[in-house]
């Protein structure tokens, strides 16, 4: 029996549904975040952080 099957006799293939609207919606809201105007000059200044040697980054404190 497969995972389909047993969704579909119990009603609740909507939930499979509803799970993989909200999975494409949250991906596609992260893509447009991502490759939004303006965001180049926020991933350039990040990608060399860890080449500045002129302004050190502190490491952030973990609360365990």
């Amino acid at each position: 029996m497969k995972l389909s099957d047993v969704l579909g006799h119990a009603d609740l293939s909507i939930y499979a549904e509803i799970g993989l609207v909200l999975f494409i919606l949250a991906f596609l809201g992260i893509v447009w975040w991502v490759f939004r105007p303006g965001a180049g000059a926020r991933w350039r200044s990040d990608a060399q952080m860890p080449l500045d040697d002129e302004h050190p980054q502190q490491p952030r404190d973990r609360k365990d």
